[in-house]
């Protein structure tokens, strides 16, 4: 097994629905035979608790890891992984992580912080999906710079669609000082109702102005009911509703993904094994 690819889920509008993509991607890779990790960078903790833990009873967390980063301590991350019954791993998250942002401030290389958590066990994975918090922060920027590419999660809404200017700024700055080599996987469209006129002409506006740079995945998750009742059991939406049209939806987009990456390595199987 390789050096894990990393992906980021983000997109500084929350309710667009990061969480439920990075968790139902993580889900269906594994169900195409892939070795995943998943990072909560959320303080909401809403992919560790869509798992079915409770991230306030848990003393090991993300924000404890980088907690002891910047205190100069070289931390265990196995210690803090924790193992779902549908084979995803996970580094979980809690409030802890909210006071990092203040911390961060005078830490030395602090973007670069989970970055450097995440090599010591990228080795062991295909793939590490971390989801993000809703916001362009220390912690967002520490994601991005781990990342090898960034998968955006966008409403078929006109405002959360409108939002993609500044997150697009966003970045083009990690690309100039952390993550020269980040890239944007694609736009992925979330919380789809075709029934509309709105979703459609949202839906189209995104191809207009961002699909000849960007990739719009094929792939459209639709309005769920079922998708969230999944995350309140603790499941996929494979395992609760394996038939419905969301799960259909997010097996399209991560055999999207696994073919993105197996051509990425057959164009640059150098700078992939790296």
């Amino acid at each position: 097994m390789g050096n894990a690819k990393t992906i980021a889920i983000c997109n500084q509008k929350g309710g667009v629905g990061k969480t439920t993509t990075a968790l139902n991607l993580g889900a269906g890779l594994v169900r195409q035979g892939k070795k995943v990790l998943l990072v909560d960078a959320d303080p909401q903790g809403d992919m560790t608790q869509s798992l079915g833990w409770n991230g306030d009873e848990l003393e090991k967390s993300l924000g404890r890891l980088m907690y002891l980063v910047t205190q100069d301590c070289k931390p265990i991350v196995e210690d803090t992984i924790l193992h779902h019954d549908e084979g995803m791993d996970l580094i979980p998250s809690n409030l802890d992580l909210s006071s990092m942002e203040a911390s961060l401030v005078n830490a030395m290389s602090r973007e670069k912080i989970l970055d450097n958590l995440l090599k010591e066990v990228k080795r062991d994975y295909d793939y590490v999906l971390i989801d993000c918090m809703p916001s362009l922060g220390m912690i967002t920027i520490n994601a991005l710079t781990a990342a090898d590419q960034v998968i955006i999660p966008v409403q078929a809404q006109y405002l959360p669609a409108k939002g993609m200017t500044q997150l697009m700024k966003s970045i083009d700055k990690v690309r100039t000082h952390t993550n020269p080599n980040l890239k944007i996987g694609g736009i992925v469209m979330t919380l789809v109702d075709n029934r509309t006129n709105l979703a459609r002409d949202v839906i189209s506006s995104i191809r207009t102005h961002y699909g000849m740079a960007i990739r719009i995945f094929e792939a459209q998750i639709p309005v769920a009911v079922r998708a969230a009742e999944a995350a309140k059991a603790g499941q996929s939406i494979f395992t609760y509703d394996a038939d419905g049209k969301a799960a259909k939806a997010y097996e399209t987009l991560t055999r999207e993904v696994i073919r993105d990456a197996e051509r990425a390595k057959r164009r640059d199987p150098v700078s992939v094994a790296r």
